[in-house]
């Protein structure tokens, strides 16, 4: 082979050197502002409410909420009486802790129908919202939680504090404003004292949008 064969076939090299790009490091993940926690319901009747809530696992990158969320059932897959709550870590999904107590959430009503269409759109759409802090008041947000029920689904997304009226309507516009609901279909706000102390089946709203 001659030299000027030998340059000609070191310059190719060089050239397929430069061209190859650094392999990806799939080690790096995307922190989230917040821990989260997952948790699931299931009505067993031979132990308490408190006891049959139990964790399914906590995540605070995005990669680690995607492997979750596509080695979980969907909500609609879901038994009747049962229920998903994402919270922020360490904070339990039931009216009685200290983080929850003196909020509310804003509620979503389905029908039957809706649980095909619209139940696993509107739940995932949520759980992005709040680990992505999409609400411009993250801070007052606690969690989410949708209920399977025979009669209708419901998914609740609470917050801290009843009385914050500006972040509390902020968080109900955004979440109407990212679900795609129409504007003359209102979801309203309950605070969980009048959940707790409702006299009738129904409870009344503080907020409306």
């Amino acid at each position: 082979m001659s030299t000027n064969n030998i340059e000609t076939e070191n310059e190719r090299n060089e050239d397929k050197e430069q061209d190859i790009v650094d392999p990806v490091d799939f080690s790096i993940k995307h922190p989230l502002q917040n821990k989260w926690t997952l948790w699931y319901f299931e009505n067993d009747r031979t132990n308490t409410w408190e006891k049959n809530q139990k964790v399914i696992a906590s995540f605070d990158t995005v990669e680690d909420f995607w492997s979750l969320y596509n080695h979980i059932k969907l909500a609609s897959e879901l038994r009747q009486g049962c229920d998903y709550s994402l919270f922020k870590h360490g904070v339990r999904p039931m009216w009685e802790d200290e983080t929850n107590k003196r909020g509310g959430r804003w509620l979503i009503s389905l029908d039957r129908k809706q649980r095909g269409n619209d139940l696993d759109r509107f739940w995932l759409d949520i759980i992005l919202c709040l680990i992505g802090e999409a609400f411009e008041n993250s801070d007052d947000v606690c969690g989410a939680v949708v209920n399977i029920r025979s009669k209708g689904d419901k998914i609740g997304i609470w917050t801290k504090n009843a009385t914050r009226s500006e972040a509390v309507l902020e968080i109900g516009r955004k979440l109407k404003e990212r679900l795609r609901i129409k504007p003359k279909d209102q979801i309203g706000y309950q605070a969980h004292k009048d959940t707790i102390d409702k006299a009738s089946s129904m409870t009344k709203t503080s907020y409306n949008i």
